[in-house]
């Protein structure tokens, strides 16, 4: 088992290793009342698994809630929080978060608004929320106009990544994480793109190499107003093509679609040749994600008009030096309108 500290408002511990869930959550659950969230598809899967283990420190209640993105709303989390207060949690006791991002960011946003907050303990279930969605504090829910649009910053208490859970994923869920693991690379390591290049990456050392890297971001920039803001890489667009789709496009293929789009722009500023799109292309088809979008770019900046980093009249976007090289770019939309009809004329 390896652990990673992450030093931001909360100081909290990520651990990540095989079968080590039992081990953890003796460690860091706590005691007193539980509430797990989890979703339809990860109840039948690990539910029973960790009700019992957190029943040696408490008593433990739970909320199921129909799997996927377009459960992600301020309806599901009216509902949760309406259970923690009939379940009679109090503000010494932990909300339990297994699965996906969705059940991240639900029940994440949910533990920093019941009784103005709460614990929340992050166990992710696929290799997206391990890497990404469960390090960091970010919570939310989308909104008819968007993705993510209502949330807090909301630490966890601890983050537990058994690499045991990612047995029963679905290929393709898999696979959407590794859109994540790609951008990585593209971002700040070059090593750790090449690793992925070179096909068969060694699982825990992968995860461990991504966690690191969110890991340092954090800490240098909590709340996104400056260097977090290279995570974003990929995910204006990608956040456009979702919304454009009715969430029928996942999160993973839409960030890497949405990386397309990012080096493709890069390039038509001369700030990357196309050898760098080229390989990122080519890594992408190698994972199995897609390397473009149905979606007319040129049409989907209107969608970002709603994009959280937007501010006035211009957005910053994440663009591509290449491999392991991306600078962060204030862009008024009149000029990206222009900039992405010239690139994708």
């Amino acid at each position: 088992m390896k652990t990673l500290t992450v030093h931001a408002s909360e100081t909290y511990d990520i651990l990540i290793g095989e079968n080590i869930l039992a081990s953890a959550l003796a460690r860091f659950a706590g005691s007193g009342r539980f509430c797990l969230v989890t979703d339809s598809n990860v109840e039948p899967l690990y539910g029973d698994l960790v009700r019992g283990l957190l029943k040696a420190h408490g008593s433990v209640s739970g909320f199921t809630f129909p799997a996927g993105e377009p459960s992600k709303t301020l309806g599901t989390f009216s509902l949760l929080l309406e259970h923690l207060a009939s379940a009679g949690l109090t503000r010494s006791d932990t909300v339990v978060a297994l699965g996906g991002g969705v059940t991240g960011d639900l029940a994440g946003f949910a533990a920093s608004c019941y009784l103005r907050g709460v614990r929340v303990l992050q166990i992710p279930t696929t290799l997206l929320a391990m890497i990404d969605s469960s390090v960091g504090g970010k919570t939310g829910v989308d909104l008819k106009a968007g993705k993510n649009l209502a949330g807090t910053f909301w630490q966890p208490a601890a983050v537990i990544a058994d690499t045991a859970l990612l047995s029963t994923l679905d290929k393709d869920v898999f696979v959407d994480g590794m859109a994540e693991a790609v951008k990585y690379g593209m971002i700040g390591s070059e090593e750790l793109f090449g690793e992925i290049e070179r096909g068969h990456p060694d699982l825990e050392a992968m995860i461990f190499a991504c966690i690191d890297q969110k890991r340092r971001f954090v800490e240098a920039d909590e709340r996104d107003t400056g260097s977090r803001q290279f995570l974003n890489f990929g995910h204006s667009f990608g956040h456009a093509i979702e919304k454009e789709s009715g969430y029928a496009v996942s999160h993973g293929s839409a960030v890497a679609a949405g990386m397309v789009v990012a080096c493709r722009l890069s390039e038509t500023l001369g700030l990357c040749g196309p050898d760098t799109t080229n390989r990122l292309r080519a890594v992408l088809r190698s994972c199995g994600l897609p390397d473009g979008t149905p979606y007319p770019p040129a049409s989907l900046v209107d969608t970002l008009l709603l994009d959280k980093k937007r501010s006035g009249d211009s957005i910053t976007l994440v663009l591509c030096k290449g491999v392991g090289r991306c600078i962060l770019r204030r862009m008024p939309f009149d000029e990206l309108r222009a900039l992405t009809a010239k690139t994708f004329a």
